[in-house]
């Protein structure tokens, strides 16, 4: 099991906290540090190059929204990353609700092509290739190419999702695929339709790497971060994918009262609209209680887990458990 960092940009605190618990990721043993890069949110671009700075094993992953940047930013950053982290970057791209798409004005924006094409123009201008291209999306001409020699001709690209259609594209298309697992108990339905896109591919199922994004709260004693845990829930649940919230007995309309608080500023009173049943969301307990969760999505198919959310009580205690009881059970068997 490879594990991931997923450093919210407004969470966990501001840039310096999620620089030092990047940091602090690397000493307990995590593979990758992730980012998400949403609009509004802090940058992933100047935490990343911070964590890169201070660390030197650690894969920083940044999950683009390919709608609100276009991959010819996307090939200079990722490169720029990669060459200044000595090989470290991945690249992200999808999205894992439509939503935001709506708060941009971009609704008529198709988002199975866009992703296709900005994937194909992103590894072509990497391999060193004149991007002379006319699809549906873009329309580059013979001066689109990378003026400089990237450190590698193939920067990884996992493609994140949500729905039967992205998440087939995923693996259709991707060096991994992103989906979330909230619910945990979702993860079938998400494996199902990744290995169907990897059936169109030409590679076989244990050669890709199925990212399981999850929420966590951990602590010792396995008391709950509630407050931190239902303000994330608050604000992402309305986001998740329908098929997947039934699981849990749950549908989008359960968060349509908590949105309409957090439309009117009332971030306590969408908190308080928090059911129980919306805290199975997120993977929660002590070391063991947490553990046995895990256990089960590595043997449903999950190769690495991308752990976000809350952390628990105390983000820095919480890293520091994993790396203590969490990462060694899965490398030491």
């Amino acid at each position: 099991m490879i594990f991931g960092l997923r450093l919210l940009g407004g969470y966990l605190g501001d840039t310096r906290i999620l620089v030092k618990l990047g940091v602090l990721a690397e000493k307990a043993g995590f593979d990758f540090c992730w980012f998400a890069h949403d609009p509004f949110m802090r940058s992933s671009w100047v935490t990343a190059t911070a964590i890169a700075t201070l660390t030197t094993k650690i894969k920083l992953g940044l999950n683009f929204k390919p709608y609100t940047i276009d991959p010819s930013e996307i090939i200079m950053l990722a490169a720029t990353l990669d060459e200044y982290s000595c090989g470290r970057c991945v690249i992200g791209l999808g999205t894992h609700s439509d939503l935001m798409f709506k708060w941009l004005g971009l609704e008529g924006r198709r988002i199975i092509p866009l992703i296709r094409e900005s994937v194909l123009l992103i590894r072509q201008a990497l391999s060193g290739a004149v991007c002379d291209f006319k699809g549906n999306e873009f329309k580059w001409d013979s001066n689109c190419y990378l003026r400089f020699k990237p450190i590698r001709n193939r920067i990884p690209i996992y493609i994140s999702g949500f729905g039967r259609d992205l998440l087939e594209l995923s693996g259709e298309i991707g060096d991994g695929s992103l989906p979330m697992l909230t619910p945990p108990e979702s993860v079938e339905y998400v494996l199902k339709h990744i290995r169907a896109g990897i059936r169109k591919s030409t590679r076989k199922t244990e050669d890709f790497d199925i990212v399981g994004l999850i929420w966590l709260s951990i602590s010792k004693d396995g008391r709950v971060d509630e407050d931190s845990t239902k303000s994330v829930i608050a604000h992402f649940g309305p986001y998740l994918d329908a098929d997947a919230l039934k699981y849990i007995g749950l549908s989008v309309e359960d968060f349509a009262p908590i949105n309409a608080r957090l439309a009117e500023g009332d971030l306590d009173g969408a908190k308080r609209l928090i059911s129980d049943r919306m805290l199975r969301l997120a993977v929660i307990g002590k070391p063991d209680e947490c553990l046995e969760k895990l256990c089960e999505l590595e043997k449903k198919g999950v190769t690495h887990l991308s752990i976000g959310g809350p952390l628990g009580p105390d983000p820095e205690e919480a890293i520091r458990l994993i790396g203590e009881k969490i990462i060694p059970y899965f490398r030491e068997r």
